[in-house]
């Protein structure tokens, strides 16, 4: 079961809608294009397309899985006294005195871009259940970080 935002949910939604409706057709029309060149067993066309339908079907396969087992948050239910999934975290580095703003979310969901990490990283598990004002140490790659939760909020 993976837990998400509604956002997430359609956005989900949308993305198995696009494939089910626009990718699905179009491989399967770069499959028959590439069959009516003619011999199969010379033709990299085909075996491209071919390659491109099994991926797409399994792309198809996980998100239908996904969706099902989905089990959407509902934020307003929740409250921001403690790092959970879906609050939003900011965090200072106490060796170097720099600042950060997570949003933890499911693992479908996360985006470094966007500043969402995903729970199961080792800097969201190490914050779960910390309060503003704790100092966590936290073992990562390249060794171990101290953060301080400085704010924890909700990201709407």
């Amino acid at each position: 079961m993976g837990y998400m935002t509604q956002k997430g949910y359609d956005e989900l939604v949308a993305k198995l809608q696009k494939m089910e409706t626009e990718d699905r057709p179009a491989a399967s029309a770069a499959i028959a294009e590439a069959r009516d060149k003619g011999d199969l067993s010379e033709n990299a066309e085909y075996d491209a397309a071919k390659e491109w339908q099994g991926k797409l079907e399994g792309m198809i396969a996980n998100l239908k899985a996904t969706i099902a087992s989905a089990k959407i948050i509902d934020t307003s239910k929740l409250n921001a006294d403690t790092v959970q999934i879906l609050t939003k975290v900011q965090l200072k580095n106490t060796r170097n005195n720099a600042t950060m703003t997570y949003t933890i979310v499911s693992d479908t969901e996360a985006n470094l871009r966007q500043g969402k990490i995903s729970v199961s990283t080792p800097i969201a598990q190490g914050l779960l259940g910390h309060k503003v004002g704790d100092v966590v140490e936290i073992k990562v790659p390249q060794g171990i970080v101290s953060l301080e939760v400085l704010n924890i909020s909700f990201d709407e």
